[in-house]
């Protein structure tokens, strides 16, 4: 063997034994957090009446409120799966405003005894019945002393779906003390579908739904929820169809449930939510009432609003979905303006938060994020204090509010906000501005994929590729082979198509954004004497744009939403995060870089960045490990 060929061999047993230490590490790591789902030695404890502040039957009625999570995984890096750190973040910021759970039995006595509930009561649940939710929630319900409800599909115990969490599974949590159960219903199923182009689509499954839904609009229904339609919207269903359809799934569940946990959870929630009763057709309405009044105790029959008192009825009752991206103040904001009663809201570092005035809204500041929420149908802004002589600056800046809605930074602006420079990212655009004592004059505009290199698509081109995807979707999820060639030779005829592009005249595709589109963006502006320059994601934007403000003044954020968005889902939410990420102002005199003065930096120092960059290369070792192990 040469010494070379040692050497080699030396190196590669090293890389053997480090990539060994680590999986070691990841596989403890991960048996950890499934040991911490399924075996406990805590046990959950009730509220206790003499030591929280209790209602009385001569007190206004506080009520309740209810919160429902779709799922939770570790990072939450899904459009619908909260991270375990904002779940524990969120459920924490309410444990510290006095929040106790309650439980179904509580609901119960509330509603049917007039028995009083604890002024800050808090009814958790959590929908779908994922696994992975019950392996990430567990511990925190267990530090906090909550107690939730699991809702499930028993159409999953019957496939043995691994996602999810089977009756045995079930059994477990349920004596583990923090869990009781309750039911979606026996199955997700989608019926009079249109996509965006208003193409007749039909009855899909949620695995469909998913694989096409860039291309759907707002018209399509839950299974439950009408009669099954043609294009047309004619009945494709007698109304004896229709009943013995519906009443076969409401069997289904009653009899699954029976066999395989020796009960009919009490708590129900309909899918889909806010239909005036129980569906939106009076027949169907009807039929939905008389099976969930005969299976259930409770129903959960609007979404949207967190919060319940007895004037509600016990079959109508409402909760809050918090979506993955919501800061601690956004539940919060979201929460006060429901229940109209003071809410403190969470700042985050203190220290740090002494650089800056809060004029509205909520301010947290957590690690490297300067997090501004907005009141309901408003904005939130902020001031950094003493920076009103700022005039030549340089600011770099991750902004990661979702795309829907504006985040702002104004430059030397003064006091009432009727001078200044802004840059705003604005539903999916990038903003250049200026006022001085008039309107606001916009100097630069362009829409953030075309900064990036992006081209925007033809409302032709766009309706082409949608169709592709559905006929592509069609042929995966065929029931045989021949129907799937059938489909793919479509999708490709489809495909070879001509479409005019918006170069040779064709109509744009304008989008209407979803409010939980994200867009993360990293900003660099460069202000100095009458010109302004803005880069995004390294891409040239804005440049040496002429500005006439030349005196100096005030550093701003500012972050609010605005209209013209939709929601499948919290249809109610007009709350708005703009995040704000390692934000850095240096002066911009023109000296070498090194020399220009630093002053703000929102990046951490010393120990506390090396535990946090630490932690980021241990999380991001660990979501390796976990997904290709």
């Amino acid at each position: 063997m040469t010494l070379w060929d040692e050497k080699f061999t030396q190196a590669k047993n090293r890389r053997k034994r480090y990539r060994m230490v680590l999986e070691i590490l990841c596989i403890v790591g991960a048996a950890a957090l499934l040991v911490n789902a399924f075996f406990t030695l805590r046990t959950y404890h009730p509220f206790d009446p003499a030591a929280v502040d209790m209602g009385t039957t001569d007190t206004p009625d506080t009520g309740f409120i209810a919160l429902s999570y779709f799922g939770v995984d570790r990072i939450g890096n899904t459009a619908t799966l909260i991270g375990r750190e904002q779940l524990h973040d969120q459920l924490k910021a309410l444990k510290d405003q006095g929040y106790v759970t309650i439980t179904q039995k509580d609901i119960e006595a509330y509603y049917e005894q007039g028995k009083p509930l604890p002024r800050r009561s808090l009814f958790l649940m959590f929908e779908d019945g994922r696994r992975d939710t019950a392996i990430f929630a567990q511990g925190i319900l267990e530090e906090l002393n909550y107690k939730a409800s699991m809702m499930t599909y028993p159409e999953k115990f019957e496939k043995q779906d691994p996602t999810f969490l089977l009756p045995k599974n079930l059994k477990e949590l349920q004596a583990s003390s923090y869990w009781e159960m309750g039911t979606n219903g026996y199955r997700l199923e989608f019926i009079n579908v249109f996509d965006r182009y208003n193409n007749y689509i039909g009855e899909i499954d949620p695995l469909r739904y998913a694989m096409m839904q860039r291309g759907l609009g707002r018209r399509y229904n839950h299974y439950l929820m009408d009669f099954i339609r043609d294009k047309y919207g004619v009945p494709q269903e007698s109304t004896r169809h229709m009943e013995s359809r519906i009443s076969y799934d409401y069997e289904r569940l009653r009899d699954i449930y029976q066999a395989q946990l020796g009960y009919v959870p009490g708590l129900y929630v309909l899918m889909h939510s806010n239909t005036g009763r129980f569906g939106n057709n009076g027949k169907v309405s009807a039929l939905n009432e008389r099976w969930i009044r005969d299976l259930f105790r409770m129903n959960f029959n609007r979404e949207g609003y967190v919060f319940n008192q007895r004037n509600s009825s016990i079959y109508d009752l409402t909760r809050m979905q918090p979506q993955p991206y919501w800061s601690k103040n956004h539940l919060l904001m979201r929460i006060k303006y429901d229940i109209n009663q003071p809410i403190s809201f969470v700042e985050g570092d203190h220290e740090r938060q002494k650089r800056w005035e809060l004029l509205s809204g909520a301010s947290e500041i957590k690690k490297e994020q300067y997090i501004l929420t907005s009141s309901p149908e408003s904005r939130g802004l902020a001031r950094l204090k003493n920076s009103n002589s700022y005039q030549d600056l340089q600011v770099r800046v991750r902004l990661e509010g979702n795309l829907f809605g504006e985040q702002v930074i104004y430059l030397r602006a003064d006091d009432q906000l009727n001078r200044y420079i802004a840059v705003r990212l604005a539903n999916g655009e990038l903003i250049v501005a200026e006022k001085n004592g008039g309107a606001e004059r916009e100097l630069y505009r362009d829409k953030l994929v075309l900064i990036e290199g992006g081209t925007i698509p033809s409302l032709e081109e766009d309706k082409r590729d949608t169709e592709v995807k559905e006929l592509e979707t069609f042929a995966r999820y065929a029931p045989s082979r021949e129907q799937a060639r059938e489909y793919l030779a479509r999708a490709e005829k489809r495909r070879k198509e001509p479409a005019l592009s918006v170069a040779d005249g064709g109509q744009p595709y304008v989008a209407v954004t979803s409010v939980h589109a994200r867009a993360d963006r990293d900003l660099v502006i460069q202000l100095k004497k009458d010109k302004i320059s803005v880069t995004v994601n390294g891409c040239a934007a804005a440049q040496d744009v002429a500005v006439r403000d030349l005196d100096r003044g005030s550093f701003y954020l500012a972050a609010g939403e605005l209209q013209d968005a939709w929601s499948q889902r919290n249809l109610a939410d007009d709350v708005y995060d703009g995040i704000f990420e390692k934000l850095i102002i240096t002066t911009d005199t023109g000296s070498k870089p090194a020399d220009e003065q630093v002053l703000y930096s929102g990046e951490l120092t010393g120990w506390e960045k090396f535990k946090f960059r630490t932690n980021q290369i241990w999380e991001n070792i660990l979501g390796w490990f976990l997904h290709y192990l």
